[in-house]
């Protein structure tokens, strides 16, 4: 009996045991695949992260001067592998390019002077490598339709609202003052009463006083309305000494609106770009050959012409690639003169704005108030600029609070606490320009 209960147990422990011992060898090679999987995700989404940054890196510091598949101010980016000397080149001839003496890039320099590419020593090298990355992988992108508009906030308009409802509650109370009449006359005629003849009603007291009420009130607010909008300039598109089509500069050829416009990040202003800011590009681009540009009303127009009057404006010569001599002595060449522009997006004196407190620290983008501003040929103002438009968008933008974990947004805003912790404890799920005062008067106003 002792050795069968002995051999009875042994093959019980082996039934207990053996289950046990296969759910372990499955646990461990379960572990093991999803240690696999989760090193794919992170390898894969590391490479996502990377040819973002890429993208990003090269729209801010490369696609003025630079595309990836065609030459412009400099030459195309693909293909540099099969180019340069030596792999550990393209990392010395972005830190430094004045530098570099070698027989390639005296060649590459020669080939597009009088231009010298500026360096980046700030970039590192992995941010080298993301770039360039980038540049291997681009693909031209498909032109479709545009059918979105855009994100700025519209300035809601209820006037056909309001006049709907007002012709249906007149329309009511017609109704009401017919019933309540038929009311009366059934009733006196049901106690005998006789009434002389109602008197019209255009003699009677009652409607010609309510008509002066309804007139008055209507009068008003159309007169209140038009009194809103004096001033205001929606769609204002002014003629320009120089036809400058946005929609070929920072749309086809992407570049950075704060390469023209440097002053809308550090300053009040946005700053219209000097003569010279156009020459860095266009003392190489001497001719236009893009897609053809028509105007609004159908005239088409002739972009080397255009490119012609810039040179008049700047005193360059583009037979010799020389600025003319500047005999007076002044430092500025005979012939030169400033461009006149014609300024669109005007404000009131009275009214502060800020272009880099919205784009450096609310993190705006231009399109926000300027529109699709990449897809204008001649730039015209987008939305009405009115209080109440900024309003909106102060209600409805949200606040990129400072994060010291990871030490990203903005520290301005480190400052109310209290909607940190409201955030923190569930309180809020997000906090807009209105709630930090935004619509407070002397926010815009002296």
């Amino acid at each position: 009996m002792s050795v069968s209960y002995l051999i009875f147990a042994a093959n019980q422990d082996i039934l207990h045991i053996s289950p046990d011992n296969c759910m372990s060898r499955y646990r461990k090679i379960f572990n093991k695949a999803i240690a696999s999987l989760l090193i794919l995700l992170l390898v894969s989404f590391n490479n996502s992260v990377l040819a973002a940054d890429g993208e990003a890196l090269f729209k801010a510091n490369c696609a003025n001067c630079h595309k990836p598949d065609a030459d412009y101010t400099g030459p195309a980016l693909k293909g540099w592998k099969d180019r340069i000397p030596s792999p550990d080149w393209i990392y010395k001839w972005i830190a430094n390019p004045a530098g570099q003496n070698d027989p390639y890039a005296t060649a590459l320099k020669a080939k597009w002077k009088p231009i010298i590419m500026s360096g980046f020593a700030s970039l590192k090298t992995e941010e080298v490598d993301a770039i360039m990355k980038y540049v291997d992988d681009y693909t031209p992108p498909v032109k479709t339709p545009d059918t979105t508009a855009s994100g700025a906030p519209v300035e809601s308009d209820n006037s056909l609202l309001f006049g709907i409802l007002t012709l249906v509650l007149a329309l009511v109370a017609f109704i009401l003052l017919q019933v309540n009449s038929n009311l009366r006359k059934l009733t006196d005629e049901k106690e005998g009463i006789f009434r002389g003849e109602p008197v019209p009603f255009y003699r009677n007291k009652t409607y010609l006083m309510a008509g002066v009420l309804v007139l008055f009130a209507v009068g008003g607010y159309m007169t209140m309305n038009a009194a809103i909008g004096m001033g205001r300039m929606k769609n204002y598109q002014p003629e320009q000494p120089i036809y400058y089509s946005h929609k070929v500069h920072a749309g086809v050829n992407q570049i950075s609106c704060l390469y023209c416009h440097g002053g809308a990040e550090n300053s009040k202003q946005a700053s219209i770009p000097s003569v010279n800011v156009c020459m860095n590009c266009h003392m190489a681009i001497k001719e236009y050959k893009g897609d053809p540009i028509v105007k609004e009303n159908g005239q088409s127009v002739n972009g080397t012409a255009e490119i012609q009057k810039l040179y008049a404006y700047a005193g360059w010569n583009p037979a010799t690639g020389q600025y003319n001599p500047d005999n007076n002595g002044d430092g500025i060449p005979d012939g030169a003169k400033p461009i006149e522009w014609v300024k669109i997006h005007n404000l009131p004196d009275h009214v502060y704005f800020n272009h880099s407190q919205h784009i450096k620290i609310g993190k705006q983008q231009c399109q926000t108030c300027h529109g699709n501003i990449q897809e204008m040929p001649e730039v015209y103002q987008f939305s009405d600029l009115s209080m109440g438009w900024c309003i909106n968008c102060h209600r409805e933008s949200k606040v990129d609070f400072y994060n010291k974990a990871d030490s990203s947004g903005n520290k301005f805003y480190s400052i109310y606490e209290k909607f940190h912790n409201d955030m923190k404890n569930h309180k809020l799920d997000s906090v807009t320009v209105e709630k930090i005062g935004g619509t407070e008067c002397q926010k815009c106003h002296y």
